[in-house]
């Protein structure tokens, strides 16, 4: 996946142009962990920055195009608290400190609980001199978004769907209750008929870390029951509507395959057959490993482990199912 900004021009009938700037995440094969991508939108006050990725190099990109337009980083909106879509926000509130961030509540609880359990073990790779200096970066770089919650927090909670004024622009914002987390935030373009879903749609393979998949289901039909042209995902190349009832029917199959008895070879067989269109040669063992991590720590753990994300999480609740 390239790392460059692409400028895309919707057309809505012959309403006109109505643009918008989309900055590919990317999906590395060693240690440095994912970017997700990034969509710019105008608005009368500037402009509305759409996840904000994990890397420096993401966030320098979202930057330079700033400064290209020359025009300020009004608002952010972050479609969930996962660090490959937040740990830019910080970089670019450094440079535009009147940026209003719009996302859920669901990082405090994410920052007593998960966030906190997947950055207590990596201090033997900071003492470790075989590892690369740019990973102990990576950690401590998480570690202190982590440390100082409000370069995470909203200071403007999404707490219901509906539109909301955002830099000037009415933004028609949902919520998505239990799917990829727990409060995910997508949008809908209604004038160019365009979603911008976040990690509710994943083209390699569905980020299920933290997911409901019950829930998730439920939040795709909500998508598909809106008359839009085009997707962005949270990870991968725009899709057609064609292209996500497909890549929707490929979460289902794969679901429904955890869920039942076949063996689980067949179920990543399946997921790797019906999604096939969005995985890459280079990604194609990478898509099949996740497929089955997942199917195991996600579609056919314990009863009480399925339901983990489809609760709140807290720290009292975590600890009790942890052990």
């Amino acid at each position: 996946m390239r790392f460059a900004v692409l400028i895309l021009a919707l057309f809505a009938g012959t309403a006109g142009a109505e643009p918008y700037h989309f900055i590919p995440g990317r999906v590395p094969l060693d240690w440095q962990g994912p970017d997700g991508n990034t969509i710019v939108l105008d608005a009368p006050k500037g402009l509305i920055v759409f996840d904000t990725g994990r890397s420096p190099m993401h966030a320098q990109a979202i930057l330079d195009y700033a400064k290209q337009r020359d025009l300020p980083i009004a608002a952010i909106i972050n479609s969930h608290w996962h660090l490959d879509h937040t740990t830019g926000n910080y970089d670019l509130r450094q440079a535009y400190p009147d940026a209003k961030v719009y996302a859920s509540t669901a990082i405090n609880g994410a920052l007593e609980t998960f966030l906190a359990k997947g950055l207590s073990g990596p201090d033997k790779a900071l003492s470790d001199p075989s590892v690369p200096q740019a990973r102990k970066d990576q950690i401590l770089r998480a570690r202190f978004r982590v440390a100082h919650p409000d370069t995470l927090r909203p200071t403007d909670p999404v707490v219901k769907s509906g539109p909301i004024r955002i830099a000037g622009r009415v933004v028609d914002v949902h919520l998505a209750k239990f799917a990829a987390t727990e409060r995910d935030v997508w949008l809908y373009d209604a004038k160019s008929k365009t979603v911008i879903a976040g990690d509710l749609v994943v083209g390699l393979v569905p980020f299920m870390d933290t997911a409901c998949p019950e829930g998730w289901s439920k939040a795709l039909g909500e998508i598909a029951a809106l008359p839009f042209k085009t997707l962005i995902p949270g990870h991968g190349e725009p899709m057609t509507r064609a292209d996500f009832e497909q890549w929707r029917t490929a979460y289902d199959n794969f679901v429904d395959c955890g869920h039942s008895t076949r063996p689980g070879k067949e179920c990543v067989q399946g997921w790797s057959r019906d999604a096939a269109k969005f995985i890459d040669a280079a990604h194609k063992d990478y898509a099949a490993g996740a497929a089955g991590y997942y199917l195991q720590t996600r579609l056919r753990s314990s009863p009480d482990e399925q339901q983990r994300y489809c609760r709140p999480l807290s720290a009292s609740t975590w600890v009790k199912r942890a052990s």
